[in-house]
């Protein structure tokens, strides 16, 4: 009862106050800091995801602060740990409290039913092609049949391109807003890169919704 208050307690905190400025805040100060402030910002993204704060945030200030490579190692990593940690919270230490939010999402029934008759695949899927918010489902996997290694590594790998897009993101935008004359081929390089990221993205997207709805034919018949 308590935990599921406290969980309450936490989503309206999170609608209700400016938090998006707060980690606007929290980005500038880490700037400067070096490999503490990569550590102390994944450790910042591991939190805010666990409390249901959106990371896409973060992730875009990632790639804006960090560049590209430093900004997926960021994320990927703290993004992994929030998906492991979430998903152990639920199986071990909140079981009934996240049970009873999540029976009343109406997708739970399908993704556990799914998850049961093809496990990792599933879980590679919908990261792909969210059927719920990233910081949810990561609650909501801790209650299916799935193990948590397989989950793990299906989570890390199916994660990267949406990591990948939004990092680039971050970055592209902090190469634009540097003040230092850029070519036009170095121009065209940003644009067919970012499109050729967002492209990739989509398509996989695109293809884990195609299976999905299979699946969920399957499941069906």
């Amino acid at each position: 009862m308590a935990i599921g208050m406290g969980v309450a307690a936490i989503v309206v905190a999170a609608r209700l106050l400016p938090v998006e400025e707060w980690l606007q805040s929290f980005e500038a100060w880490v700037k400067g800091m070096g490999p503490a402030g990569m550590v102390l910002y994944g450790a910042v993204y591991v939190a805010a995801v666990v409390l249901f704060v959106p990371g896409i945030v973060l992730t875009l200030g990632a790639g804006f602060l960090f560049g590209l490579g430093w900004g997926i190692v960021v994320v990927s990593i703290a993004s992994t740990a929030a998906a492991a940690l979430a998903f152990l919270i639920a199986r071990y230490l909140a079981r009934g409290a996240v049970e009873r939010v999540a029976r009343k999402n109406p997708r739970f029934a399908a993704i556990d039913r799914a998850i049961g008759k093809e496990g990792w695949k599933v879980v590679a899927l919908l990261r792909l092609s969210p059927l719920v918010p990233f910081s949810i489902s990561n609650y909501i996997y801790g209650l299916t049949s799935v193990r948590f290694v397989p989950y793990l590594a299906t989570s890390w790998a199916a994660m990267l391109p949406a990591t990948l897009l939004y990092v680039y993101l971050g970055a592209a935008g902090r190469k634009i807003g540097e003040k230092t004359p850029r070519s036009p081929w170095e121009w065209a390089l940003l644009g067919a890169g970012l499109a050729a990221t967002a492209a990739v993205t989509v398509l996989l997207t695109r293809v884990a919704r195609r299976e999905l709805a299979k699946e969920a034919l399957e499941g069906k018949s």
